[in-house]
Order: C-alpha cells, then sequence, then structure tokens
C-alpha cells in the first residue's frame, strides 16, 4: 500500500484558492478529498452520507477562507479541514438523531417525565414542519426526496434535467436554508 506524501501548504496556495485557480481547486479537493472519504466511510452508513458530508466540509473550508479574516496560518489548513469535517459529522450525527422518530426512542418511566418528554417531542417536530412550511417550493421538494423518502439521486437530476453536481448545490441551498429557519426557532422557543 502507497502512502500518500503530505503536502506543505503555504500562503501562496492559499491565495490561488480563494482566487479560485482550477489547479489548486483540483489539487485540494483531489488532496483532501481522498483522505476525508477514508475518515468518513468508517463513521457514516451510506455512500450518498460520505459524499454529502465531504462536499459540506469542502463549501464550507473554501467560505470560511473567502472571508476577511480567513485562515490565520496557512500551515494550518490540514488541521482545519479536519475540525470544520469533525463539525460537520457531528451535525450529521445530531440531524439523524432528531430525524428518529418518536415511536422508536425510549419513553421516560415515570408519568411526570413521559408527558413533560411528549410536550417537548411534540415542539420540536411543530418547529421543524414550521422551518420547513417557511422553505421556497423547489427546497420543501428537494428535502421531502432526500431526506424523508430517500429518493435515489440520479432518478431526482433526471426529474429535473439537472445534472449531480447541480443538484448537490441546490440541496446544499435548501439545508442551508432550513438550518437557518431552524435556527430562528430555536432561538425563539
Amino acid at each position: 500500500m502507497s502512502t500518500r506524501p503530505l503536502y506543505s501548504f503555504d500562503r501562496h496556495y492559499l491565495d490561488r484558492l480563494i482566487a479560485e485557480d482550477p489547479e489548486t481547486e483540483r489539487h485540494f479537493t483531489e488532496y483532501f478529498g481522498t483522505l476525508l472519504s477514508l475518515k468518513l466511510r468508517s463513521k457514516l452508513r451510506s455512500a450518498a452520507q460520505v459524499e454529502d458530508a465531504r462536499q459540506e466540509t469542502f463549501a464550507r473550508v473554501l467560505i470560511t477562507l473567502k472571508q476577511k479574516k480567513g485562515l490565520a496560518s496557512a500551515e494550518s489548513l490540514g488541521a482545519f479541514v479536519n475540525s470544520v469535517c469533525n463539525n460537520v459529522l457531528f451535525e450529521m450525527y445530531r440531524s439523524n438523531a432528531r430525524a428518529t422518530p418518536i415511536e422508536d426512542e425510549p419513553e421516560p418511566e415515570t408519568g411526570e417525565a413521559s408527558a413533560e418528554w411528549r410536550v417537548l417531542k411534540s415542539e420540536e417536530r411543530s418547529m421543524v414542519r414550521d422551518a420547513i412550511g417557511e422553505l421556497p417550493q423547489k427546497d420543501k421538494e428537494l428535502i421531502q426526496w432526500l431526506f424523508f423518502e430517500e429518493r435515489d439521486k440520479d432518478a431526482i437530476c433526471r426529474e429535473l434535467n439537472i445534472d449531480r453536481d447541480y443538484l448537490r448545490v441546490l440541496f446544499h441551498r435548501a439545508k442551508q436554508r432550513f438550518r437557518e429557519r431552524l435556527a430562528v426557532r430555536m432561538e425563539q422557543r
């Protein structure tokens, strides 16, 4: 088994990445794509989840790099990508835990705790429903198809007459808008 040589990142590399240099972007996604896939395969159930987490990690890293303060030290790019990936994984775990149907979760034993537990679960479901209800129709459909119906992404692409990369972009935007609306509802709670 061959080992991948470590790459030393410098400010010039980050500047090219921020400027969307195609060769640098290709290197970045190939270099970290392999490493992220290896990490994510051991932690997620499906290839689709691995790919979603990988793309989400790339998107967040690139957005951060393009912000005014960006990344303080170019040498820490590898550690930063790893940290972002860990955050994405944590959010996916948390999201999956929240998506577990109420019937599958053990109900507390005492009557008092049981009533409180049912009220909290009802409030959470209501917040999610309301947040989804506020989304544009296209976002609602994508979330419904991919999260609840677990439809095949290739079938969705054929139906919408788009390619897989654009579906990824649309779904990323839909998830982002949903997260923003849900966060507002949770703050108001």
